[in-house]
């Protein structure tokens, strides 16, 4: 049986989910601050506790990115998810964004078309939300490092998931 993994990018502006079967985008209309991080976290909790998720890949800070105005919600919205997942003992790799961009493109500066692109050409889905597109790349380099890739890739696409931590969970064979 696949494990469900479960693809998360953290977004202030439209926090994106990938789940088996579904994709979604949680949007918080006009809150701000504390109200919009929680609003968001409880968007994920809904998404990981029932069921039960077996693995989050969750994209982690873009450290290299100017720091604006939003910087600190966003680090709290990041850490908020971190707690959560930590909280409910749901297993999680942070996968850094050049590497999500490398695993789904071959280049670890792609660009948010380039990766709509890439998905569209391995999958046939034509995604044309950002937050959605980022968050079923990590499911899926969740699932393939578990074993269950369900898209084929070349060689030096996977070997991007080496630069990532995985924590310890049953993988399946290849």
């Amino acid at each position: 049986m696949q494990p469900r993994v479960v693809g998360i990018d953290p977004s202030l502006t439209a926090t994106g989910i990938a789940l088996p079967g579904r994709l979604s985008s949680f949007q918080t209309g006009q809150l701000r601050g504390v109200e919009r991080i929680t609003e968001l976290r409880d968007a994920v909790r809904s998404c990981i506790y029932a069921p039960d998720a077996d693995l989050v890949a969750i994209e982690g800070p873009a450290y290299s990115r100017q720091l604006g105005a939003g910087h600190h919600e966003a680090a709290g919205l990041w850490w908020a998810i971190a707690c959560l997942l930590v909280q409910y003992r749901v297993p999680y790799a942070v996968v850094p964004p050049t590497v999500l961009k490398k695993y789904a493109t071959g280049k670890g500066n792609a660009t948010k078309a380039d990766m709509r692109v890439a998905l569209l050409k391995r999958t046939g889905e034509d995604v044309r939300d950002d937050n959605q597109v980022d968050a079923l790349w990590l499911r899926f380099m969740g699932l393939d490092w578990l074993g269950f890739s369900p898209i084929a890739l070349p060689a030096v696409q996977r070997d991007a998931m080496t630069k990532v931590a995985w924590p310890e969970v049953t993988r399946g064979e290849h």
